[in-house]
Parts: structure tokens; sequence; C-alpha cells
């Protein structure tokens, strides 16, 4: 789903732009922008890494430098509903044209990439990775699906609820989602966790570790508890198309 307050740009031989969002500097650097077009990202876009450490940071995704963003004069600014914050981009909004994303399915994802391979003139790339994805979740699924809690934060323990991004690639994998009914991320005790037949660690935002497991065992002594990559779960854009390989390996270990 995009929403946005932005003009319709057409094909620009050059633009400046400005992602406020990791999976999406990525995904624009996958698209064959450069990092001239690019000119300014977040602490947090790290993908691919020899082409972002030329592009200037303009802070976090929740503490943006607005000041350090207006003297960068970008033509457009790429933003997201949940990983920025309201105020900011509503205060970007009044000088620079914003592309808005609201990012929850796969459908969303695929209208993204789309969208941005319109704007940038990138259909063809857009559409291979578009086709690339599709692929990736037609993976064999378990005849029964598992019951998984995908933790993300510790100390309050949090949780993914049905209406996230999460949950939609935990159901594509043929998982089912332990609070699939609860919205957004849910804290929950320990003691909730028994009812899942697996538990995901999820190595981002909180870095769960080795130890982490030791701790959680402790309470849920029959469920199998996994580290996992939290970027193949949350980063959407084209990050997904390069997950295949770790879904299959991820499969086989359960």
């Amino acid at each position: 789903m995009l929403s946005q307050k932005c003009l319709f740009l057409g094909e620009f031989s050059f633009m400046r732009v400005i992602s406020l969002v990791p999976s999406i500097t990525e995904t624009l650097f996958d698209l064959g922008l450069t990092a001239d077009e690019i000119v300014g990202r977040t602490k947090f876009c790290i993908h691919p890494k020899d082409l972002v450490d030329k592009v200037e940071i303009i802070g976090g995704t929740k503490n943006l430098n607005l000041e350090k963003i207006k003297s960068l004069k970008p033509d457009l600014i790429i933003a997201n509903k949940e990983e920025n914050v309201k105020e900011q981009v509503e205060e970007l909004m009044k000088d620079f044209e914003v592309l808005l994303t609201d990012i929850e399915t796969l459908e969303d994802n695929d209208d993204l990439i789309e969208e941005l391979g319109q704007i940038f003139g990138k259909e063809e790339k857009a559409q291979f990775f578009n086709h690339q994805i599709t692929e990736i979740f037609n993976l064999p699924k378990p005849e029964r699906p598992l019951t998984v809690a995908y933790l993300i934060w510790k100390n309050p323990y949090m949780t993914v609820g049905g209406d996230t991004f999460i949950s939609r690639i935990l159901q594509l994998l043929g998982f089912e989602n332990l609070f699939k009914d609860q919205k957004r991320y849910p804290e929950i005790q320990l003691e909730d966790l028994r009812k899942a037949d697996l538990i995901f660690l999820s190595s981002e935002p909180f870095p769960f570790k080795e130890q982490h497991i030791e701790e959680i065992q402790m309470v849920c002594q029959n469920q199998k508890i996994l580290i996992v990559d939290g970027e193949a779960f949350s980063w959407y854009g084209t990050h997904l198309a390069k997950c295949g390989e770790y879904y299959r390996e991820l499969m086989e270990n359960i």
C-alpha cells in the first residue's frame, strides 16, 4: 500500500533522492540508482556496503536531522509510515516531494518495487526482482503448519501480531503465527510461548544471541528455539529476492 504526497515525477535523467528506510535504500541501489543520485540515507542503511558508504548520513530512522536533509535539496524523499516519525515526515512534506510507503503484504511489496521502477525508469529491473520474489515463496511448505512465536525484543519480551509484514512472511513460508489474532507488536510473557511449536529469536531490532536461547529454554522446555535473520523477515523491497537460500536452509534445519 503506497500513500503519498508526491506529484508524478516522470522519468528524470538525474534526480536527488533521500531514503529514510534501510530496505528502500538497498532497493534503490538494486534497481540501478547510483551514489550520485541517492544523496542521503540513515545510519541504519547498511546494504550494499560499498555503495552506502558513499552516501551522506542524515540521522536515524526515528531521529532525522531535518536541517541536513533540507541542505541536501532532494527532489524526492522516500519514507515509511511505520519506520519514520509522523511529525518529522509531515515537516519534510512542507518543502519536499515525499513518497510515504506502508508495506504490510507481499502485494504491497510488489507494488512498491513496481512504483519505484516507474519513477526512476527501471521497470525491467523492477519486474525482474518481483519475479524472483514470487518464485522464492513458491517453495515447498510443511504438511502441517508449525506454530511460531517470533520475538523482536527483550525486557519486555515483544512479538509480532497478525497485521505485520513479518507475520505475512511467516505465513508465506508455511508457518502459523501464534499471536496472529493480536495487532502490531504486543508485549508477552515467556509462559505465553509454551503453545508454540517453534520460537524464533530475531537478530534485530534486539540482537538475540545464543545465551538468550538458554534463558528462554528454562521456561519453554518443549519448544525448538532458533536465532533467525531479522532482515529476511522484516526487510521488504528487493532484499527478499536474496533470501531464497536462507529460507530453504531454515526449513531444512527445522
